[in-house]
């Protein structure tokens, strides 16, 4: 089973708050093989901090992540795999993206896309996580499957939406090193 963590005050207000959130969804966790989320979801849904990160979440200290994952594996020894997504919005339209996944004791790291021209972030982790899974669901190994969420993510964020339009092999293109524009 996958968790794709998520955060929204708006939703857990009437339900017990932030601590709430976390405390259901650490009793969740126990249940999960795939754990995926951003370094705020981690912090929000879970409680775990990325050390030097500010709060605006700008710098992206790859040994901080891999730190956190260690104490979320930890922590619940009963997960396979835990991913991140990477992200440094420079601007509103030009992001670093990139992503990192824990599996079996080791780490896996995705391509780095620095100044990734984005047309519409929104959808961007759920084009990640999409393409992570299919990778862990076709047996590709877990460094072809980050490959493959952090490619997704990035060409569904040059669509506009929150549904990526990407085909397959637009999604292995981009892994292979092309452009992370959809072609239409």
């Amino acid at each position: 089973m996958s968790f794709d963590l998520n955060y929204r005050e708006s939703l857990w207000r009437a339900y017990g708050g932030h601590e709430r959130a976390i405390a259901v969804n650490r009793s969740l966790v126990p249940f999960v093989d795939v754990l995926i989320g951003n370094e705020e979801d981690f912090s929000a849904a879970l409680g775990f901090s990325v050390d030097g990160v500010s709060n605006q979440f700008a710098e992206l200290d790859l040994d901080q992540f891999k730190a956190m994952i260690l104490r979320v594996v930890r922590e619940f020894p009963n997960l396979k795999v835990v991913a991140t997504t990477l992200r440094h919005a420079k601007t509103a339209t030009v992001n670093d993206w990139s992503a990192i996944a824990w599996a079996g004791g080791e780490f896996f790291e995705a391509t780095p896309r620095p100044n990734l021209e984005i047309l519409d972030r929104i959808g961007g982790g759920d084009s990640f996580a999409s393409g992570l899974i299919y990778g862990l669901m076709t047996n590709r190994g877990p460094q072809w499957a980050v490959e493959c969420g952090a490619a997704h993510g990035a060409l569904a964020m040059t669509t506009p939406g929150d549904t990526s339009m990407a085909t397959l092999a637009e999604v292995e293109r981009a892994m292979k090193g092309g452009t992370a524009r959809v072609s239409r």
